[in-house]
């Protein structure tokens, strides 16, 4: 860690921070998956929907978005990319014709395998510290925390969860609360 290691009389408090050693951790997995999905259409993120795409039967790209928290015509543009090498194949849903259903190809699953494989390389190296029983814990809580977060909020307005754990003694008044939870048209893009 920080402090702790070289002043074990005297700890650093980001020591004990969660968001500070989810970020040290978060910094060093983007690092090493944008380099082992580089040339992948659409980088990690077409990776991802290619991941959500695989499992199951086909669905929707509303569904899809959704469960990735993407922007609709962000992952239209992702399956486009993924579209073009044959990883995935648009076709037109019986129960509803306006929607498109996106299926996975053989070259798709093939690809995703390879992926998979070297991402499954990336989090040992990156777990390395941990016997593999403690990164098998680890990776078990990650999920029950990760599934829990998403299940009661998807997070579709930041600004309000961020005013709904701001401590009371430190907030502004109801006026000037609103009109810091009015996202900016930006903001609501990246939502």
């Amino acid at each position: 860690m920080t402090g702790a290691t070289l002043r074990p009389d005297r700890p650093d408090p980001l020591d004990d921070d969660l968001g500070w050693m989810l970020g040290i951790v978060f910094r060093g997995y983007v690092r090493a998956a944008d380099h082992a999905l580089t040339d992948f259409p659409g980088g990690p993120r077409g990776y991802q929907v290619l991941t959500a795409a695989i499992n199951g039967p086909a669905r929707n790209q509303g569904a899809i978005a959704e469960e990735l928290g993407l922007d609709r015509t962000v992952l239209t543009y992702l399956i486009d990319d993924l579209e073009r090498p044959g990883f995935v194949a648009r076709r037109a849903d019986p129960a509803d014709r306006r929607n498109r259903l996106i299926d996975v190809t053989d070259a798709g699953r093939t690809a995703w395998e390879e992926r998979r494989a070297a991402l499954r390389r990336v989090e040992s190296h990156l777990l390395g510290a941990l016997a593999p029983a403690d990164a098998a814990t680890l990776r078990a809580l990650l999920q029950r925390v990760a599934c829990s977060a998403q299940a009661a909020d998807p997070l579709r307005d930041l600004c309000e969860v961020a005013a709904q754990v701001q401590p009371t003694t430190d907030r502004p008044d109801a006026a000037s609360a609103r009109v810091r939870r009015t996202p900016t048209p930006r903001a609501r893009r990246r939502a």
